[in-house]
């Protein structure tokens, strides 16, 4: 008789990594309170419990082709709600990492290039945000900006920005840089 069929053949390779990233994830015994507490779910293909899961069975392409992780906030709903203490929104944020490490395709391109739009930002403003230049950088990688120019967007979001700005909502100078920039490049250089 031959061996039946398994499309979800165990690989422990990927668990063993997040645990050794201070994420153990062997941990979860999947009773679903991270899921139920997202408020995100809606727009989910995986819920957070089907992450960890897929994590522990090493389900590695189905993770990074998966749109979870880039559409988690993390805004750490699930981390609190988490019996034994599995830091689940920063697995995702591992898991974001992780696949623009592989330059592996993107479930969720725009987001990505949000991701990395506001590190540098991070970075080029000295360790803080600043959102006049993150919506800039962010507008000009935009690759339907040609787009929003001819319709008139652009024009409508600028408009935006500068109502925002009047009643306070956006800061148009650049914030002050840190004290200490050598531990930001430090940062920065381990994380590039």
């Amino acid at each position: 008789m031959p061996p039946a069929d398994h499309t979800l053949r165990p690989q422990f390779s990927l668990a063993d990594r997040l645990q050794q990233d201070q994420l153990p994830v062997s941990a979860c015994y999947q009773c679903r309170k991270c899921s139920s507490g997202c408020p995100l779910t809606f727009a989910m293909d995986l819920l957070p419990d089907q992450v960890i899961r897929l994590a522990l069975l090493g389900q590695e392409e189905e993770l990074f082709q998966a749109h979870t992780p880039w559409v988690c906030s993390s805004c750490e709903t699930c981390t609190t709600r988490c019996p034994n203490g599995i830091d689940i929104a920063a697995v995702m944020d591992w898991l974001k990492q992780e696949a623009l490490k592989r330059r592996a395709p993107l479930a969720e391109p725009q987001v990505a290039a949000f991701h990395h739009t506001f590190l540098q930002t991070i970075r080029l403003s000295g360790g803080r945000l600043s959102e006049p230049l993150l919506l800039g950088l962010y507008t000009l990688k935009n690759p339907r900006l040609l787009h929003k120019l001819r319709s008139g967007d652009l024009a409508d979001e600028l408009r935006l920005a500068w109502q925002l700005a009047r009643r306070g909502r956006l800061r148009l100078k650049l914030p002050k840089k840190l004290r200490h920039p050598a531990e930001i490049r430090q940062i920065f250089k381990d994380n590039p």
